[in-house]
C-alpha cells in the first residue's frame, strides 16, 4: 500500500512585516547584510488575537472548499504544533469540534518543528498501512512570533507564521520510498525556550530582558536559537542524511526531479545545494515573502511548487525537515 498526498492549502496571517519595518524599528541593524543571509524579505504575523488554531481552521476551510474530498471521508487528525491554544487539550480536539467531526474520527497532537511535516508523513505512512485510517488531515501550524523577542535579530528577521492542511491518503501506485528519520536531544539547547514550562515556570525573573554576546535581545519565555550551531548541525548531519538515503537507494542527485527543503534561510539551503551538488534549477525556494514558517514549510512549499508548475504528479522528489530536537528527517517518494 501507498501514500499520497492528495491535497495542499495554506493560510498566511494577513498582518506582514517587511526588512524595511524592521530596519526603521531597528536602526542599528545591518539589514542588507541580514537579509543576504536570511533570504526573507518580508514574513507573515499572526495578530496577538490569533493562535495556530485560529490559522488552521483557515487552511482546513479552504481544503473543503474545493470540494475535492469531504469532511466525512477524514479518518483521523493529526496536528503538529509547538504554540498550541491550551497546555490541555491537544488542538487536534479542537480542530474536532470546531468542523463537528464524528466520533470515529480519532485526533491527536505531536510537538515538532521544522521536521514536523516529515514527521507526519512517516507516521501516516504506518497509519494508512495498519488500517486504522483511509484518509488523513495532517495540520501544521506554528505561531513562533509569539516566542521571538522583536529585538532579537536572529530570530525576527528569520521567522513567520502559518498553517498548511493535507490530506493524506493510501494509494496503491505511489507513495513513500525510503525515509530515515534522526535525532540528537544532546544538542537540545542549540534551538529552545528555557522558561515557560513546568521545569522553569514563568514568574517575573524569566521576564527579564538580556542581551547576549552577539546582541540579540530576549527573556527566557522567548526562542534562544544558536544560529552558528544549528548551521553547523544542518550542513553536516542533513547533507550526510540526504547522501545516505540516495545511496541506500540507488540512487543519485540528478535522479530527484525536485528537492524541497524545509525554508530554513538562504545560507543554509545555498550550504545544501553546494554540498550535495544539486543543481539550482531542481531546489525549490519560497521563503523570500513568507520566511521561515517552522512545520508548515515543507507543506507550503509543495503547494507553491505546484501552482508554479515546478512539481507535477508522478514527479521524484526528495524532502527534508531539520530543526529543533535537534531533529531531522528525510524522504523520497513519488508525489
Amino acid at each position: 500500500m501507498g501514500l499520497i498526498i492528495k491535497q495542499i492549502e495554506y493560510y498566511l496571517p494577513e498582518k506582514v512585516i517587511t526588512n524595511e519595518d524592521l530596519a526603521k524599528e531597528n536602526p542599528e541593524w545591518d539589514i542588507d547584510k541580514i537579509e543576504e543571509k536570511s533570504g526573507v524579505k518580508s514574513r507573515h504575523i499572526a495578530e496577538t488575537y490569533q493562535t495556530a488554531l485560529d490559522m488552521a481552521i483557515r487552511a482546513v476551510e479552504k481544503v473543503f472548499s474545493t470540494g475535492f474530498i469531504a469532511k466525512d471521508q477524514i479518518h483521523a487528525i493529526m496536528f503538529c504544533t509547538q504554540s498550541p491554544d491550551y497546555i490541555m487539550p491537544s488542538n487536534s480536539f479542537l480542530i474536532h469540534k470546531y468542523f463537528k467531526f464524528n466520533q470515529d474520527v480519532w485526533a491527536f497532537d505531536y510537538n515538532l518543528a521544522c521536521s514536523g511535516y516529515i514527521y507526519g508523513l512517516a507516521m501516516s505512512r504506518g497509519i494508512l498501512e495498519t488500517g486504522l485510517a483511509k484518509n488523513i488531515l495532517l495540520i501544521t501550524s506554528e505561531t513562533y512570533s509569539k516566542y521571538i523577542n522583536p529585538k532579537d535579530r536572529s530570530t525576527s528577521i528569520l521567522f513567520g507564521d502559518g498553517a498548511a492542511a493535507s490530506i493524506i491518503s493510501n494509494d496503491k501506485d505511489r507513495g513513500i520510498i525510503d525515509v530515515i528519520l534522526s535525532s540528537n536531544g544532546e544538542k537540545y539547547d542549540t534551538f529552545y525556550i528555557p522558561a515557560g514550562g513546568c521545569k522553569i515556570p514563568k514568574d517575573i525573573h524569566t521576564k527579564e530582558v538580556t542581551v547576549d554576546n552577539s546582541g540579540n535581545v530576549r527573556n527566557l519565555e522567548n526562542i534562544h536559537m544558536n544560529g552558528f550551531a544549528v548551521w553547523q548541525f544542518i550542513s553536516k548531519n542533513v547533507s550526510e542524511q540526504i547522501t545516505k538515503l540516495l545511496e541506500t537507494n540507488n540512487l543519485c542527485v540528478n535522479d530527484i526531479d525536485l528537492f524541497v527543503f524545509h525554508q530554513a534561510s538562504k545560507l543554509t539551503l545555498n550550504s545544501l545545494t553546494k554540498m550535495l551538488k544539486i543543481n539550482p534549477d531542481k531546489m525549490f525556494v519560497n521563503l523570500k515573502d513568507i520566511g521561515n514558517t517552522v512545520s508548515s514549510s515543507i507543506p507550503i512549499a509543495l503547494k507553491d511548487a505546484e501552482d508554479n508548475s515546478r512539481l507535477k504528479r508522478g514527479d521524484l522528489i526528495l524532502l527534508s525537515g531539520f530543526g529543533v530536537g535537534l531533529s531531522w528527517g528525510s524522504i523520497i517518494m513519488r508525489y
